[in-house]
């Protein structure tokens, strides 16, 4: 392990939660989908994050992708490095302990590297972006936030100057749920709407709230609150989380669910499809009851950030009930990751057709890695052999779902072992 000097203490974690982005330029022509790139080279990867996510991107970058020759991760955390080294036990992986911000450190392992794959909180991806640039290194991120990834696609201009593609947004959701939506509604001669469903759940629900933490707090907390952005009548407009509850059901055990308005799933999805369909959403899903539950904590206070005074000091009530759930829902068992992704409209032959991706994947038992871990990190791992193989070739800031190939995600995602079922019926069939 190397440590770089100064470093601060551990505070890496990851949270994906973005909304659609206005600062981006959609007026780029749309690359071709690319075909399977056999790689016959060695490819030098820089995983920025050691944390959970940062663990299944290290595990797929080497067991998975073709031709893998380095890998160092940066983490400020020795801990966490030590624990992943021991974990992976692999020649090729190198660990440095260091602030992600020191362009000193930073510099000469961005130039490096062939990809830069950001598993770090998402306030330091638009600094990170452009240590990339600077150092002619692709990059990608697990986003986080609408303002960072806006900042991310500023960098447009300079990357493809650079010969370097930045990829926002590169995990479940925003990430893969995106990619398929995008493909479902391509499929189509003409759509009309695309409703998509992703949730991580406990395998057997556990009181108190049927939900286990299994990603950021502070991540999903910003999805409960934020607006969401949808399609309507072929507009762009916000709508309130934990608002237009439904009921879904997945195979047993599973059963009926429940699913609701959240931000940030779909990224810059609604801005790349305005104008294509009518309609389009995104909602978490949870076991039943889950929305009732954290919209009385929103209703009650308890998600805000401004400090209340306490005695002699301040508390911000969203802190408390941050610190509260870290602790109360990090429960014991497996976890479980739903994904439905449901496209309706028409083929050229003008038949109605509604076309659907379903997915569940769960723990990883033989290797020990969570479902969402699998999720959000797998589809970010693919994405970066892409870009190193030069399967994805891209110059600029690009968002996921128009550069990275729905079937090539689907073909590597299986491979992995994840469980994909892809459905064509008529509208109001069951699926």
């Amino acid at each position: 392990m190397i440590r770089a000097p100064g470093a601060p203490p551990e505070y890496f974690s990851v949270c994906c939660v973005t909304e659609w982005l206005p600062g981006f330029n959609m007026d780029s022509k749309e690359p071709e989908p690319p075909g399977p790139y056999q790689s016959e080279m060695d490819l030098n990867y820089l995983l920025l994050g050691a944390g959970l996510q940062g663990t299944a991107i290290a595990f797929d970058l080497l067991h998975h992708a073709p031709d893998t020759k380095n890998l160092v991760v940066v983490d400020a955390g020795q801990t966490s490095l030590a624990a992943l080294e021991d974990r992976l036990d692999d020649d090729r992986v190198t660990t440095v302990c260091a602030d992600v911000r020191d362009a000193s450190v930073m510099a000469p392992l961005m130039e490096a590297a062939d990809v830069a794959v950001s598993a770090v909180n998402y306030w330091f991806n638009a600094q990170l972006a452009s240590m990339a640039v600077e150092g002619r290194a692709h990059f990608l991120d697990l986003g986080g936030n609408n303002d960072i990834v806006a900042q991310e696609f500023e960098l447009n201009d300079q990357a493809a100057a650079r010969g370097v593609t930045i990829i926002p947004d590169c995990g479940l959701a925003p990430g893969l749920a995106g990619i398929l939506g995008y493909w479902l509604v391509d499929g189509l001669e003409r759509a009309e709407s695309l409703k998509l469903r992703v949730g991580g759940l406990p395998s057997s629900p556990l009181p108190p709230m049927n939900y286990k933490v299994v990603f950021s707090v502070q991540g999903l907390i910003n999805e409960y609150i934020e607006p969401a952005v949808v399609i309507r009548d072929g507009r762009l407009k916000d709508v309130p989380s934990l608002s237009e509850l439904e009921t879904l059901t997945f195979p047993a055990p599973f059963g009926e669910l429940e699913a609701f308005q959240t931000s940030g799933g779909t990224s810059t999805l609604p801005r790349t499809l305005e104008g294509r369909l009518p309609n389009l959403d995104y909602k978490t899903i949870r076991y039943k009851g889950h929305c009732a539950q954290f919209r009385l904590l929103v209703e009650l206070g308890l998600c805000d950030a401004t400090p209340l005074i306490f005695g002699d000091g301040k508390v911000a009530p969203r802190e408390m009930l941050a610190r509260l759930m870290d602790k109360k829902l990090d429960l014991p068992g497996e976890d479980v990751v739903l994904l439905l992704a449901e496209a309706e409209g028409w083929t050229a032959d003008g038949k109605a057709i509604r076309k659907t991706v379903r997915i569940i994947d769960r723990h990883d038992g033989v290797n020990d890695i969570s479902a969402m871990m699998r999720m959000t990190g797998y589809p970010a791992a693919i994405i970066a052999w892409m870009l190193a193989s030069g399967e994805i070739d891209a110059p600029g800031a690009r968002c996921q779902e128009l550069v990275v190939s729905g079937d090539r995600m689907i073909e590597e995602l299986r491979r992995r072992g994840v469980g994909i079922e892809i459905l064509d019926n008529e509208p109001g069939a069951p699926a």
